[in-house]
């Protein structure tokens, strides 16, 4: 027998979500995934419940700085640490009831790539910005290299969107794009654990104006290799995050490194030249920087199968996790939640990676645990949104000439 469908999710009067609104929302989306093609999507969320929901959310972001600490932390406290998603709606949920849901006791901290690849990515970032409404002290979003504009525009979502909401598309898509603005880049969990999609970054250069010529635009050069330093947690609390594709160049460069960065096994820091923005950093910087703010921890995304597959010296991401950097303050994590990964794969073997997320728990929230779980079989039959078999592997050099043509457009 075929499940009944769900009725037309509507806006609690007054604005204020309950646990049963958003476990209905949640029940909504896997059954339309199930039984609606994707553009019949507004007869279960209309626009006008989405704008409610996005502007609601944003709100919230919007007032939360670039590092949230989570610190309302007690001896019955649990975190649980997310990784990349990437539109996989079913084994969300499925994580979701694995771990535990949201609740006083039980906070999340999701570390960004919640669109892209995978057939649901509005469902599931949308599912994620109820629960931030429900308890925003509670669950934390922070942003994924994935929730720009240049990203979305390749990989998937921005398609997504405008099949699914036809004539309304580009309006929920800007909305989207709005939101992503406002996630914030890093947390801070019980002051000994460092989360952030991709890593460590670097310190501003600040530009040099040549006296007498007044408002005169300064090109900055890329500094030398030598010359790069880690930068401090001051500095990322006055990196300005609200930008539609963080900066490959220029003075705002944190967001941009905190987003895309990648681990090595090499000491120091350098350009990430096969990505094109970010750094890559060494143990030496994982120690540093764990040493510098005392903390034990920093867990990171950021790398799936794919990505991992080319990296010479860091493990696999087979079982959803790896530890990259065992030093003597502690050790760097990469934790990614996606399993099968990715949905739409043109290789002929598919990967067929677990995901997985950590839970950390009192005394110090620094002992991290991980879970590790198969992927939701079967899914739903999808088309995939982009061209997957021929667009630029995102874990290779972004196209430039892409992210300028999104700037011009942004700017008009």
């Amino acid at each position: 027998m075929e499940p009944v469908p769900p009725s037309l999710i509507t806006w609690p009067h007054e604005g204020t979500l309950t646990n049963e609104w958003v476990h209905g929302l949640m029940s909504s989306f896997e059954w339309s995934s199930w039984h609606l093609p994707p553009s019949q999507l507004p007869s279960v969320m209309p626009v006008n419940v989405f704008d409610s929901l996005i502007l609601t959310a944003s709100k919230i972001l919007h007032k939360e700085r670039n590092i949230v600490h989570v610190d309302d932390l007690d001896s019955d406290s649990k975190v649980v640490v997310v990784g990349d998603i990437h539109g996989q709606l079913h084994d969300l949920l499925f994580l979701l009831k694995d771990a535990g849901f949201p609740s006083q006791n039980q906070f999340y901290v999701f570390n960004g790539d919640y669109v892209d690849r995978g057939a649901w990515g509005l469902e599931t970032f949308l599912v994620l910005l109820s629960w931030k409404v429900l308890m925003p002290d509670r669950v934390f979003l922070l942003r994924g290299n994935h929730e720009s504009k240049y990203c979305t525009s390749m990989y998937g979502f921005e398609q997504e969107v405008l099949t699914k909401y036809g004539d309304k598309g580009k309006h929920v898509y800007r909305k989207c794009l709005g939101c992503f603005e406002a996630l914030p880049l890093v947390s801070i969990i019980a002051g000994r654990v460092y989360t952030a999609h991709g890593g460590l970054f670097r310190s501003p250069v600040l530009p040099k104006r040549t006296r007498g010529k007044k408002n005169r635009r300064v090109r900055l050069l890329e500094p030398e290799t030598s010359s790069l330093k880690l930068g401090t947690l001051e500095e990322l609390m006055q990196a300005r995050r609200s930008v539609l594709d963080p900066p490959w160049e220029g003075s705002n460069l944190i967001p941009g490194d905190v987003l895309w960065s990648d681990p090595s096994m090499s000491p120091g820091l350098s350009p990430n030249e096969q990505r094109g923005i970010g750094l890559l950093w060494g143990p030496d910087c994982t120690e540093d920087f764990l040493k510098k703010y005392e903390l034990k921890l920093i867990i990171r995304s950021h790398e799936g199968p794919d990505a991992r597959e080319k990296r010479d010296g860091l493990g696999g991401m087979d079982i959803g996790y790896t530890i990259d950097h065992n030093v003597e303050s502690g050790k760097l994590i990469t934790i990614f939640s996606a399993p099968d990964y990715p949905q739409f794969q043109a290789t002929k073997e598919r990967y067929r990676n677990k995901g997985a997320y950590i839970i950390l728990q009192a005394p110090d929230f620094s002992d991290p645990q991980f879970r590790s779980f198969e992927a939701v079989t079967p899914r739903p039959k999808a088309n995939p949104f982009y061209d997957f078999e021929n667009v630029i592997d995102s874990d290779d050099e972004m196209d430039k000439s892409a992210l300028d043509t999104n700037e011009e457009q942004a700017n008009h």
